[in-house]
């Protein structure tokens, strides 16, 4: 199992959207709207770095009103 976490800034007043959108991904175990540099934070889980990496860039960037992302992975020590 890989997971992380995908911060997102989107157009002035589309976050619920955008987070409505995200809920019906399958990796996406949660999504939050935020205060501060960026709109939403939502955690993702995959099966593998590829589906995780998949997920991102063909699931959760081309969503509609999605600005930028910066993406973070979790490292299991």
């Amino acid at each position: 199992m890989h997971k992380g976490f995908v911060l997102l800034n989107c157009d002035l007043g589309a976050e619920e959207f955008i987070v409505e959108e995200l809920r019906k991904i399958s990796q996406v175990s949660q999504a939050y709207i935020t205060f501060g540099a960026y709109d939403i934070i939502a955690e993702i889980n995959a099966d593998s770095q590829e589906h995780f990496d998949e997920t991102v860039s063909l699931k959760i960037r081309r969503l509609t009103r999605v600005v930028s992302t910066m993406t973070l992975n979790v490292i299991n020590s």
